[in-house]
């Protein structure tokens, strides 16, 4: 399990808030000072509270624990998938279905449907489909996929939920509050930590802080799953390290400019210039 250093946090622009009148008070501890009217996190207290939720992962995973990876809005939508699909974790990156895991039962009805119609359509034949049909059928799975496509291997409540931005992502939230499932989050100065198990203070906006934290997340990961016995004379935990590097390896993306954005999302909070 590797931890992050302060460069590279600054490097991928971790440490930048958003403007200091749209701050939320409860992170004030996490603020490390005010430039430009821009609120600079403490990335000591960035590093700490990372540690401390990769360990948490680490455990998890080594006991065979699921982790769905959710972030919908546009900056985290990718990489969420990216990392996903790299570490076989359940995600949602398109939008939150009310109920998901608090109507859990519901869903698995629905991933049942999806595979119902794929048999359909790969069998056109033998279910003597007309060529509207066909179509109809295709639009019908492509509906589904979009919502169900990152939760279509899952059979049961994931153990714990790995959240992008708290705001945007506050009923799945509250949905693993009810149902107990520990809550990890990169949670912005702007932002409430309320109902999260494990935060950590730092950029949700920027692609590069999003993608830094998802990366050291998932070579956890791949270090951390259950391996079968083999004959090896290669030690067991640089052996499960090499590979995990080399698997991330080919995601490593290209640094971007670390400018602070002038505008979020679908909403009225700015980044300074």
């Amino acid at each position: 399990m590797n931890g992050l250093s302060i460069k590279d946090m600054i490097d991928a622009g971790v440490h930048f808030g958003h403007r200091s009148k749209y701050w939320n008070p409860k992170m004030e501890p996490y603020i490390y000072t005010t430039h430009k009217k821009l609120h600079i996190l403490n990335l000591e207290k960035s590093s700490e509270h990372f540690n401390k939720a990769n360990k948490f992962i680490q455990n998890l995973v080594s006991n065979n624990g699921k982790i769905m990876f959710i972030g919908t809005k546009r900056a985290a939508s990718d990489i969420v998938r990216k990392y996903s699909d790299l570490t076989a974790m359940p995600y949602v990156n398109n939008r939150w279905l009310g109920g998901l895991l608090t109507n859990f039962n519901t869903v698995k009805q629905s991933i049942a449907k999806l595979e119902d119609l794929r048999k359909r359509f790969k069998n056109q034949k033998v279910y003597n489909l007309s060529k509207k049909q066909a179509i109809d059928l295709k639009r019908n799975i492509e509906r589904l996929e979009k919502n169900l496509l990152g939760v279509q291997h899952l059979t049961k409540l994931p153990d714990a939920i790995f959240v992008i931005d708290t705001r945007y992502e506050r009923i799945a939230i509250q949905e693993a509050n009810k149902l107990n499932i520990p809550v990890i989050a990169l949670v912005d100065s702007n932002n409430s930590f309320e109902g999260v198990d494990y935060m950590i203070p730092a950029n949700d906006d920027a692609m590069s802080s999003i993608d830094l934290f998802l990366k050291s997340i998932s070579e956890t990961i791949l270090e951390s799953k259950p391996k079968k016995a083999t004959a090896s004379s290669e030690p067991k935990e640089q052996k499960k390290s090499i590979k995990a590097k080399k698997i991330l390896k080919a995601t490593e993306v290209k640094k971007v400019s670390l400018k602070p954005k002038k505008e979020t999302e679908n909403r009225d909070i700015v980044k300074d210039d």
